[in-house]
């Protein structure tokens, strides 16, 4: 507190200029600013904006802010102009004490991208504090013996501020017995005193009243002053005097309580009472003291009684007294100097902030996750930190400045192979045994779509009956994506394409979300055997990433047509049917063709494997006639007399062998006539049958050999496929679907003649494709047509063909 006085306007003018003065300098990576303390609130203090290079505009959108230590609203920035000025009272005695530098230690942190700049504001000592002795009154008790020159001590004024505004000069009031021994400025040693000019007289003059004022070096000065009471006592000529005036010791933080510090030792030439010392500590000794420290008032021993730490005070300076017993008691002086030894007992510590995660996997090596700093409050070696990281992570510290780091990107991240990281920050100091601490900073990897959805194979079989009923699922594809969220959401869609002359999605649909491929009509084996098609799985990441998979969906045959029986003389891809009429000489003998039912089935395999049954005359009547099981020949059974019937009319059934067969049936109108009657047609048929019959039984012997081979080979792929695909996932859908069958030729026959039609294999590639799916090869169970022969040689040219 200064009192008004026309040196305020002078007080004043000095605060401006400092302010004026205030000014910022960049220096070892920071900025530096100076302000007075007491500065009133909104003093300017600097352009911190513009001093880091940030433009104006940008402070609000890159969340400008500013942090420091302990308190932290001393200073702060308008946004508006980006001018740091003081916010709150500044008191440099209350932040630093009697440190010789007292500075407040900003933090700036901007973001987008994270960036933190340290600010260091001086604070400047301005005289506002007077010294300031112990207590208002001091009481001196002096003997009137005291010999001339005899030097009392007193206890000297303090002052909180620094430099010159601390430095105390003392003047003593007017008086004719005492003069004042104030010490230099840098002494240690020499205390304040009074020094005894004049001889005392107790009878003249029994108390004497002085006054010490004590004044600093500040512009303007400051004073105070305690009142000095002098009782002159009779008796005691000697006072106690200790071996040194100084005592320096070394003592090491973090002793035991009752651990002796060190034994002072005084002397009296006294005898008896007036010779026996007491120890104490001087009455200006700080509470502090006295809570850590105990004299022995006897020995003079000095014993630590509370926690002695290094980081709370590094030096004590004690004032020790001894006084005799006498009845004018006198008293003798000394100085303890303790200074204490630091150890490494602090830890250092550790602080995060201004955290940036999640990061992105896709983040460039450099990029700054969080900002470190590390502090130890030992000194020494005891307090230099190294930090370190776990190892094997893809992350590295860069020392920014002064116990700052900066957790940054070291390498490339792939949340698919790592999704976090728990980084463990430790930070070790150079004492002995050193001390750690440990950080843990959870780093979670941000996906972005770099992954596309993959099927498990490329490509599937699925087989379908026919017939299928619309919207039927026949097979669910499904997509996996390593991606998270949104970037693993998969999609499905057709790829779509012509089929012929109709769209692929008039065939069948995908649902988008759960990959279930549907047919939309019913799927017809004769017109369509084999679909391929494509389905696209998409993710719905940014960009979106795809692949296809491919079907090959097999038609299979159900027995859905019957027989069609073909009329005669009509050729092999004929159609219709009808009565069968032939003109039969009764001169014929037994085994002798006289008529062939031929008959197509649309389906395939079994389905269209037919055989012939004549069905039994009315009334039970034996026929003289046969129908060929497989082949469709109708021949004699006996040779035929007149007691036949000249008309004979034969019903043959024609079935197919699925599963319910189908069946057709044959009327043969057979006219018997005398031989005379029978056609020239005949005669050349038998001419000619005879010719053939060698040539006909070399071609079914190749072709019966021919088949078996094809056949046994069909059935050895079939099996190889089957085991190969045993563990493919299961490609049924929900409709019924039914197996292949295969079917050798054998010396009962074999696959009857199917029509001859065009089987569409649906690739989407080229015209469709003609395949042979049956044959009829069988050897004639007697005389056979010449129209047989040719109908033989027909299929041998088809299978050479089809192999």
């Amino acid at each position: 507190m200064v009192d008004s006085d026309p040196g305020d306007s002078g007080n004043r003018s000095l605060l401006l200029l400092l302010i004026i003065l205030t000014a910022w300098k960049p220096g070892s990576g920071q900025v530096h600013y100076s302000v007075p303390e007491e500065a009133k609130h909104g003093t300017f203090v600097g352009r911190i904006a513009q001093d880091l290079g940030l433009e104006l505009t940008e402070l609000v959108p890159r969340l400008f802010r500013v942090a420091s230590e302990g308190r932290g609203d001393l200073l702060e920035v308008n946004l508006q102009n980006g001018i740091l000025f003081v916010n709150s009272r500044i008191d440099r005695e209350e932040l630093c004490g009697r440190s010789a530098e007292c500075s407040l230690h900003l933090e700036v942190v901007v973001e987008r991208p994270l960036q933190v700049f340290h600010v260091e504001v001086e604070v400047k000592d301005i005289n506002d504090n007077p010294p300031v002795f112990p207590r208002a009154q001091k009481n001196l008790f002096i003997s009137e013996s005291r010999p001339l020159d005899f030097r009392f001590p007193l206890e000297g004024a303090s002052d909180a501020d620094i430099g010159e505004n601390s430095l105390v000069t003392y003047r003593l009031s007017p008086n004719e017995h005492f003069s004042l021994d104030a010490p230099a400025a840098d002494e240690q040693v020499r205390s304040l005193g009074l020094v005894l000019r004049k001889p005392l007289d107790r009878e003249e003059a029994p108390e004497i009243f002085l006054v010490l004022t004590a004044t600093d070096g500040g512009k303007p000065e400051l004073t105070g002053s305690v009142q000095l009471h002098v009782t002159v006592l009779d008796a005691n000529d000697n006072a106690p005097a200790f071996d040194r005036t100084l005592y320096a010791v070394k003592l090491p933080e973090n002793i035991p309580n009752g651990t002796l510090v060190i034994k002072l030792n005084a002397s009296d030439s006294d005898e008896d009472l007036n010779g026996d010392i007491l120890y104490s500590f001087s009455s200006d000794v700080s509470p502090d003291v006295k809570s850590k420290f105990h004299i022995d008032p006897i020995s003079g021993e000095i014993l630590a009684i509370g926690h002695i730490d290094f980081e709370e005070t590094k030096a004590y300076n004690i004032r020790v007294e001894a006084i005799d017993r006498g009845y004018l008691p006198l008293a003798g002086h000394c100085a303890v100097i303790l200074e204490v030894m630091d150890a490494n007992d602090n830890a250092p510590e550790l602080t995060v902030t201004s955290l940036s995660l999640p990061i992105s996997e896709d983040a460039q090596p450099g990029t700054v996750l969080t900002l470190i700093k590390v502090s130890d409050r030992d000194s020494g070696a005891n307090g230099q930190v190294t930090c370190s990281l776990t190892p094997h992570v893809p992350f590295k510290l860069v020392s920014t400045f002064k116990n700052y780091y900066s957790l940054v990107l070291d390498s490339a991240l792939d949340r698919e192979s790592v999704s976090d990281y728990a980084v463990v920050v430790t930070a070790r100091d150079g004492g002995s045994p050193s001390l750690s601490a440990t950080a843990s900073v959870s780093v979670e990897v941000a996906d972005v779509n770099d992954n596309a959805p993959t099927f498990a194979q490329p490509e599937y079989t699925v087989f379908v009956k026919e017939n299928n009923p619309p919207g039927c699922h026949i097979f669910t594809v499904s997509a996996r994506d390593l991606d998270a969220q949104e970037n693993a959401l998969v999609s499905y869609s057709l790829v779509e394409r012509r089929v012929g002359e109709r769209a692929l999605s008039s065939y069948v649909s995908v649902h988008a979300e759960g990959g279930k491929v549907f047919a939309l009509q019913p799927l017809d084996h004769e017109e369509l055997e084999l679909l391929q098609l494509q389905v696209s799985a998409r993710d719905a990441g940014v960009p979106p990433l795809g692949s296809n998979v491919t079907l090959q969906v097999f038609v299979l045959d159900e027995n859905d047509h019957a027989p069609a029986l073909l009329p005669p003389g009509a050729g092999i891809g004929g159609g219709g049917g009808g009565a069968v009429s032939q003109l039969v000489s009764r001169s014929v003998g037994a085994g002798h063709v006289v008529a062939k039912v031929r008959a197509v089935d649309a389906d395939s395999g079994y389905n269209a494997w037919l055989s012939y049954e004549l069905q039994a005359a009315a009334g039970g009547a034996r026929s003289p006639f046969r129908v060929g099981l497989y082949s469709g020949e109708i021949s004699t059974t006996r040779v035929l007399d007149e007691a036949d019937e000249p008309r004979q009319r034969l019903l043959v059934l024609v079935k197919d062998h699925g599963e319910p067969a189908q069946v057709a049936t044959a009327t043969v109108l057979l006219s018997l006539v005398d031989s005379s009657q029978a056609p020239k047609t005949s005669s050349r048929v038998s001419s000619s049958a005879g010719s053939s019959e060698t040539a006909l039984v070399d071609v079914n012997v190749y072709l019966i050999v021919a088949i078996c081979a094809v056949s046994s080979l069909l059935v050895l792929t079939v099996l190889l496929y089957t085991a190969l695909r045993c563990s493919a996932p299961p490609s049924e859908g929900a409709c019924a679907q039914g197996k292949r069958v295969l079917v050798c030729s054998s010396a009962v026959g074999s696959w009857s003649y199917s029509q001859q039609r065009r089987q569409r294999v649906c690739s989407g590639e080229g015209p469709p494709k003609t395949d042979l799916m049956a044959f009829s090869p069988s050897l004639p169970q007697g005389p056979s047509s010449a129209d047989k022969v040719n109908l033989k040689k027909f299929y041998f040219q088809q299978f050479k063909n089809r192999v």
